[in-house]
C-alpha cells in the first residue's frame, strides 16, 4: 500500500516545480517592466518639469485677462447660462501593470460625471490613452475623438487635431463647458488624479486647481499690439495648447513613476513566493525519499 503514496509526493513535488517556473517567468516581466520605466521616468519628468513654469504663466495671463476686462470678450472667456451638455477630455495611459493609476483618474472621472448627471447635462468625451478609451466605452459615453499609442514624448501637432472636436463644439455652443482630467504629477510615490475646467476659463481662481490666488490680489491692465482681438485670439489658442500638452507630460511622468513603485512591489512579492515554494518542494522531495529507503529497509527485512 506504500507506492502510490509515493507517487503523490512525486506528484505534488512535480507540480510545486511547475509552480515556481510559473512565478519565476512573471518576474522576469515584471523586473523588465520596472527596469524600462526607471530609464523612461527621468527624462518624463524632466520633460514635464520643463513644460510647468509655461502652462502655469500662460494660465496666469489668461486668467487676469479674463478680469481685465478688455474691449474684446473672447468666446473661451464668456459663460453660458444654462449648461446643457459637456465635453470630457480625459488622459490616461496605454498600457496597464501602473498599479492605481488609472483606476483613480477614473474614480474621479466617475464623480464628476455622476454630479454632471445629477444636472441633467449630457456628456461627451475624448480620450488620450487607450485605457480612457476602453472606461469611456464601457461607461457608455459618446467618444467624439480620440488618441492612441501616444509614444514617450508628448506631440502637440497629434494632440491638437483631437482637441479640436472638442473646442470646436464649444465654439458652436453644442457643449457649454469642457472638463480636464488627467493624472498630476506630485513625486515618485505620489501622483494625483486631477478633474479641472478648461473652457470657459474658470473664475473665482487663480494660478494652478492646486494653488488658488485670491481674486483681490492683483488689478492689472493690458495694452494691446496690433489689436486685442489678434493677441487674444493667439494667446487662447495657445493656453489651451500649453494645459493640454502639460497634462499629458504630467500623465507620462505620473504613469512611469507609478510603474516602476508597482513592478517593485510585484517583483519583491515573486521572490517571497519562489523561496515559499522552494522550501514546500524541498520537504516534498525529502518526503518521498524517507518512503523510499523506509520501503527498501521493509522489503530487505521481509526477504
Amino acid at each position: 500500500g506504500g507506492a502510490p503514496t509515493s507517487f503523490s509526493t512525486m506528484a505534488s513535488s512535480k507540480e510545486i516545480r511547475n509552480q515556481i517556473k510559473s512565478v519565476k517567468n512573471t518576474q522576469k516581466i515584471t523586473k523588465a517592466m520596472e527596469m524600462v520605466s526607471v530609464s523612461k521616468m527621468r527624462k518624463a519628468q524632466d520633460r514635464m518639469r520643463q513644460a510647468r513654469p509655461y502652462a502655469e504663466k500662460i494660465r496666469d495671463i489668461t486668467a487676469h485677462l479674463s478680469t481685465a476686462n478688455p474691449e474684446y470678450v473672447h468666446p473661451f472667456m464668456q459663460h453660458r447660462d444654462a449648461v446643457k451638455k459637456a465635453g470630457i477630455i480625459m488622459v490616461t495611459s496605454d498600457k496597464g501593470l501602473c498599479g492605481g493609476l488609472n483606476t483613480n483618474i477614473f474614480r474621479a472621472v466617475t464623480h464628476k460625471m455622476q454630479e454632471l448627471h445629477d444636472k441633467g447635462v449630457g456628456i461627451q468625451a475624448t480620450t488620450i490613452g487607450s485605457k480612457g478609451m476602453g472606461f469611456m466605452y464601457r461607461a457608455g459615453v459618446k467618444i467624439v475623438s480620440q488618441l492612441i499609442q501616444t509614444g514617450d514624448v508628448p506631440h502637440i501637432d497629434r494632440l491638437v487635431p483631437v482637441i479640436k472636436v472638442q473646442i470646436d463644439a464649444f465654439l458652436k455652443g453644442e457643449i457649454d463647458v469642457i472638463y480636464l482630467a488627467y493624472t498630476r504629477f506630485v513625486n515618485t510615490m505620489t501622483q494625483a488624479p486631477v478633474v479641472e475646467q478648461l473652457l470657459p476659463l474658470p473664475e473665482g481662481h487663480l494660478g494652478t486647481a492646486q494653488e488658488p490666488v485670491a481674486q483681490g490680489d492683483y488689478s492689472w491692465d493690458y495694452l494691446y499690439e496690433p489689436s486685442p482681438r489678434k493677441v487674444l485670439d493667439e494667446l487662447m489658442t495657445r493656453y489651451l495648447e500649453a494645459l493640454i500638452y502639460q497634462s499629458l507630460a504630467e500623465n507620462m511622468a505620473s504613469e512611469h513613476s507609478a510603474r516602476v513603485v508597482a513592478m517593485k512591489a510585484a517583483s519583491d512579492n515573486a521572490k517571497k513566493i519562489i523561496n515559499e515554494l522552494q522550501l514546500s518542494y524541498n520537504k516534498a522531495r525529502q518526503a518521498a525519499i524517507t518512503q523510499e529507503l523506509s520501503e527498501i529497509v521493509g522489503g530487505a527485512a521481509a526477504v
